[in-house]
């Protein structure tokens, strides 16, 4: 028996140190787990879309970012039996290439500094147009082939600083810097589609370092300056290009204030764009023309080109229990970095062979509602829920600010004086959007029905780059289901 005892005792003391080593293993790896538990967040959702539009429009993503119908297309002919309107053709498609997953990071301090931060990313890119390998004058009319690509959406960190006297609800200072949400573009209306109210609010991710700074318990101040990546100006050429900025060396700029109690928000702010068009001219003698290098061609110099311009816009936000308003204005000049409308044209040339410039203006509204709760039998791990939001957006173009100079002379303001990312000869557009999104635990199903209608012109412009003459209505009818699931 003592012997038996005493075996048992050795064999304990032997195998104590490999006991003790798989229970610190053990401990290690719930630590470990909790830690990535405590700080690390992964989230993300699998969305389809299923989209059907009455005629050709003006749009991305594959189609799904829609922007407005285009204008009339009316085939050559005297045979009234075959004149049609070539954009009045309609299209179908469904994707799910704006699948997305994210991490966030939470809760790291040191001292009294905060650490958070974001990674998000979607499989956006990669869709394009198409040319034939036979006739390469044949090519596809939208983009919509391809592999689609992943690409990055938001990355940035987030240093925060609490008041040790008052505490956050009164008085912290936040200082995100990387690429997220440009903060008149924060804001989004309540619709399931893609562009989320573009063209008729701000629509822009950028990298950027901005600052939200806490006033007491109502008013936040919110500061950045930021950079174009994605999202970007246009210039000559009608290319739209990071380079302008590049080259102009001027960040954007943007400062606002944040009204916020129960259950108000209400955020007025203005942002402010200065970029350089071009940095190579033409050197010109003192008549204005153009002076001849030793080349025999037109004699190349550097200029200092530039253009300044302001965008004010206010946003009121109300919700309680199931009812919920946004709304948005903004009056833009060249607003196009935004995905709204934008562009400017030459009005003088001057003697160094600089060009000066005007902002086209516009006005961009919209307001969006959104009623509902839970329906049917509830389950806690399945609840369900029946929402209905109604969209609503106006846009109105008022023109360049100065006059638009005739530069090569001919009489006419083409692109070679003003630069627009889409269409030049839009007056005026609105959009009605009626939503049903149902809700069934982490799946959701969303039914919408968009009607945009624009005015156009005959796309005649006059010295303020508007198309003012042969006013007409064109209007595309979208129908799209989603189906998205959310993890």
């Amino acid at each position: 028996m003592k012997k038996s005892i005493l075996m048992l005792v050795t064999l304990l003391i032997a195998f104590a140190p490999a006991f003790a080593q798989e229970v610190n293993k053990e401990a290690k790896k719930a630590e470990v787990k909790s830690h990535l538990k405590q700080h690390f967040k992964p989230y993300g959702f699998i969305r389809n879309y299923f989209t059907y539009d009455s005629r050709e429009s003006w749009s991305g993503t594959a189609d799904l970012y829609n922007y407005q119908p285009k204008d009339e297309n009316w085939n050559k002919t005297n045979d009234p039996a075959l004149r049609e309107d070539l954009n009045a053709q309609s299209t179908f498609r469904f994707l799910s290439l704006t699948t997305r997953v994210g991490l966030n990071i939470v809760d790291y301090k040191w001292r009294n500094t905060e650490f958070s931060g974001k990674i998000e990313a979607d499989f956006y890119a990669g869709i394009s147009t198409k040319t034939s390998t036979v006739n390469s004058a044949i090519k596809e009319t939208h983009s919509v082939s391809g592999v689609a690509q992943f690409r990055l959406r938001q990355a940035y960190v987030t240093l925060g600083w609490d008041s040790l006297q008052m505490g956050k609800d009164y008085a912290r200072v936040d200082l995100t810097i990387g690429q997220t949400w440009h903060p008149m573009a924060a804001d989004l209306c309540d619709v399931i589609a893609l562009a989320s109210g573009a063209p008729f609010g701000p629509f822009n991710r950028s990298p950027q370092v901005r600052m939200d700074a806490r006033l007491g318990k109502l008013f936040t101040l919110t500061a950045a300056g930021l950079w174009q990546m994605q999202y970007l100006s246009i210039g000559p050429g009608n290319l739209q290009s990071a380079e302008y900025m590049l080259y102009g060396k001027t960040p954007e700029a943007y400062l606002g204030l944040s009204f916020h109690d129960k259950g108000w928000i209400v955020r007025a702010g203005a942002d402010v764009l200065s970029i350089q068009p071009r940095h190579i001219g033409t050197a010109l003698d003192n008549s204005g023309n153009p002076i001849v290098g030793t080349d025999g061609k037109d004699l190349q110099i550097k200029v200092n080109d530039r253009i300044t311009t302001a965008s004010p816009f206010v946003y009121l936000q109300y919700k309680k229990g199931e009812f919920s308003f946004k709304a948005k204005s903004i009056f833009a000049e060249s607003g196009e970095h935004m995905n709204m409308y934008g562009g400017y044209g030459i009005k003088a040339v001057n003697a160094n062979g600089s060009y000066a410039y005007t902002p086209i203006r516009h006005s961009t509204s919209w307001i969006s509602i959104v009623y509902g709760g839970k329906v049917g039998a509830q389950e806690e791990k399945h609840p369900q829920k029946l929402q209905g939001i109604l969209f609503g957006g106006y846009v109105h173009n008022f023109g360049t600010k100065e006059e638009v100079k005739d530069i090569n002379g001919d009489g006419k303001i083409t692109n070679a004086e003003f630069y627009n990312p889409r269409s030049s000869a839009m007056n005026q557009m609105w959009r009605l959007s009626p939503t049903l999104l149902y809700t069934v635990g982490k799946f959701q199903l969303g039914l919408e029905y968009e009607i945009t209608s624009v005015q156009y012109g005959d796309g005649v412009l006059n010295t303020h780059a508007l198309s003012t003459n042969g006013l007409h209505w064109v209007t595309n009818h979208r129908l799209q289901l989603m189906t998205k699931y959310n993890f």
